[in-house]
């Protein structure tokens, strides 16, 4: 009789950061709904969802602290480490304010909230599974993204270091890196790339989901799917690694 790997989360505790909208919500929907106790965070001042929620300016120092002590104090299993934002400017263009804020975010919170996780599960003998939000650009430079590309970068790299930092404490850490997904940040991406590239409004959406292998736009629940199977003991075997959901965009 196979014995089969249960998706059921019931008595996990889980955290998904940038919860608001987009993927952030439908993994926090989709924790919910297999069992967890679900907390979440984002610089908002409400949320709609199945979840306790706290609000945190992760580019504020004394925030960013107050964060790492609230993950100390939920002590979760689970951690969904996706809060991360966007802008646009080639290496030609894109300054070091935009840097600062990319990467005080994408990266210095990011780390910080791993690392705090990564602590908490360590001090609670948690054998828990961290899962970052990478990107297809992580994998690759575009010309007008190159502060986000990087920071995605970053994000893979640390995935594999702090693997194999806390696999001797059983604790998991994978990426997952979207392609285009449609998300509500889109309009402001998409409107973005019309003033870079001096296109209509709704062009490159269309543009970029045509261009995708399987011929269309991803739906957040795509990645809360691969979130969900890197969370449970599916995927129990599996850390160090980087899934693509991303309809074929980026060979790995």
């Amino acid at each position: 009789m196979l014995n089969a790997a249960p998706t059921d989360l019931t008595g996990k505790v889980a955290l998904v950061t940038g919860a608001v909208g987009g993927i952030g919500a439908s993994a926090v929907d989709h924790f919910a709904a297999l069992g967890a106790t679900v907390y979440a965070t984002d610089i908002a001042d409400s949320f709609d969802g199945p979840a306790t929620y706290e609000t945190f300016d992760l580019l504020d120092n004394v925030e960013l602290a107050k964060c790492a002590d609230w993950i100390a104090y939920i002590k979760p299993d689970i951690l969904f480490n996706n809060a991360a934002i966007f802008d646009m400017g080639s290496v030609l263009e894109a300054d070091l304010d935009q840097y600062d804020r990319l990467f005080g975010v994408n990266v210095r919170a990011f780390y910080a909230v791993m690392q705090a996780t990564a602590k908490s599960m360590v001090a609670n003998t948690q054998q828990g599974s961290i899962i970052n939000l990478a990107s297809q650009a992580g994998h690759r430079g575009e010309a007008l993204v190159a502060h986000y590309c990087a920071t995605k970068a970053a994000v893979i790299s640390y995935t594999q270091s702090a693997a194999l930092a806390v696999a001797p404490h059983k604790i998991r850490v994978n990426a997952i890196s979207p392609g285009v997904i449609d998300t509500p940040m889109w309009k402001d991406v998409d409107a973005l790339f019309a003033k870079f590239e001096g296109k209509p409004l709704g062009q490159k959406k269309r543009e970029v989901g045509d261009a995708v292998p399987l011929g269309y736009m991803g739906h957040p629940s795509d990645v809360a799917r691969a979130a969900v199977f890197l969370a449970s003991d599916q995927s129990v075997y599996m850390t160090a690694q980087t899934i693509g959901v991303d309809g074929g965009n980026v060979l790995r």
